[in-house]
Formats: structure tokens, sequence, C-alpha cells
């Protein structure tokens, strides 16, 4: 990685100049972080973990004709991107009240939501992500009005299809968030969707027991996250046991 051209470097991942040009490496960090980086700690293997369920969700969206950034995977950690612009609003589909929501308007967590429920916030680590409305979007300029369509739009079907993937194999899709850029190819300018897709920006309860499922562990001290990001990979299909030898072999050789 040191003899790369580093270009940004975040909470969770890393990203480096790709090898072609308008493409960048996405490098999984096991770096964990809660409340806007107020508490931070390490979970070896989740970066490799994040990657392959990310790879998998995005190749999956994209055969249901969702645009996104993925090429392919590259590497037990990496993934070769399309080079994007980011729009600095994170959009959040909420299906059940947890979390923030919670919080800020004293909803009892775990009660369903009668439709989906959309929020923006504008991403900033600065200033805790703030929820903001679509008037802010557009006041600021963060992003036009056909644009904001478009993020609702994708939001609205992600939301459907994780929904359905995720109750499959028994798992609760609470509430999620998405990032998404502007692809420039020539003139032309698209919205497709962004960053990734894992337990450490979805909240996943287990349907018949409530387990936490995600970065919830983390954040409130319950324990147990790799186990639980490892059984999210075991019931979509894409951890068999070889490739935790395989994952377990590559741990030790970083380490």
């Amino acid at each position: 990685m040191s003899r790369r051209n580093k270009l940004y470097e975040g909470k969770a991942k890393v990203l480096f100049e790709g090898p072609e040009p308008d493409t960048i490496i996405q490098y999984f960090k096991d770096d964990a972080t809660a409340f806007n980086a107020e508490k931070k700690g390490t979970l070896a293997g989740k970066g490799v973990i994040n990657n392959i369920i990310s790879e998998h969700i995005f190749k999956a969206l994209s055969d249901i004709g969702i645009p996104t950034h993925f090429i392919k995977r590259t590497s037990m950690r990496e993934q070769l991107i399309k080079a994007v612009e980011i729009i600095p609003v994170e959009v959040i589909v909420r299906n059940i009240a947890a979390g923030s929501l919670s919080k800020r308007l004293g909803i009892q967590e775990g009660t369903p939501l009668p439709s989906p429920l959309v929020e923006f916030c504008y991403k900033s680590d600065e200033f805790g992500d703030p929820v903001i409305a679509e008037d802010h979007i557009l006041t600021f300029g963060w992003a036009e009005e056909h644009e904001i369509d478009e993020l609702t739009h994708y939001a609205l079907r992600v939301n459907d299809f994780l929904s359905g993937l995720f109750a499959a194999i028994n798992i609760k899709l609470v509430d999620f968030k998405l990032e998404f850029g502007r692809y420039y190819q020539g003139d032309e300018c698209t919205t497709i969707l962004a960053d990734e897709i894992s337990p450490d920006g979805c909240r996943l309860w287990d349907m018949k027991t409530g387990e936490k499922m995600d970065k919830d562990r983390f954040r409130r001290d319950l324990g147990g996250e790799m186990e639980a990001y490892q059984e999210v990979a075991r019931r979509l299909g894409i951890l068999p046991s070889a490739d935790v030898t395989e994952i377990a072999d590559h741990l030790k050789k970083e380490g």
C-alpha cells in the first residue's frame, strides 16, 4: 500500500489511485468507530468481511439495474471502483425505529414504521452528520433537485431489494445508510451508488431472537461483533468454511 498514491483515508476505508484512469482502489480497514469517532477500536477481520459482503450486495444491485461504482473485488481487502465525485448527502432509509430516530423523537426502539422513512444527513464528521431537509440541500448547493429525486428513488429501490434479500435469511433490515456520487463520462454525468453496504452501515436484527447483527454490537459494548458479521456473510452464502480458513490465514500473514 505504501507505494501507491493515497487519495483519501476515512474511518473505515482508504482510497488509492487506481491502475486505470478514473478508477480507484478501495481498501477496507479493521478500524471501528462510533459516535462520530468518539469511540474507537479494532475488529480483526472486519475489513475482509465487509469487503465480501459489500461486493455481493453491489453485484446483486447492479443485476437489477441500479448503477454503482463497483467494478470488481481485487483482494481480500480491496475493490476496484469507479472514481466519482461524492455528493455530500447521506441517505438513510428506516423501516423500524432505532438509534438516533428513537432518541430524537422519543419513539420506542423496535416500533415498525408504517412505510419506509427516507432521511438526509449532511456528510460532515466535523458537524456530526446532522439531519437536514431537502431545502438545505438545495439552498447550499449540495445537490440539484433532480439528483435528490434520484437519491430517493434509488434508496427506496435498494430498500425493497435488501429487505427481501435479508428476510429470506431470517434477518430484519431495520435501517441503513447510503452514499452516492457523480460519475462523469465525457460531458455526461450520472448519479451512481458509492461507498459500501455492510453491517457497518446497516442495522440488522435476527428475525427470531431480535439479536443485533451489526455495528450496534460495538456501539453498545455487546461484544461478539465479528461473530455477528460472519454470521451475516454465512447466511448470504458467501462465507463457506473454506473462505473462513483463507481469511484466518490472510490475517495471520498481516499480523
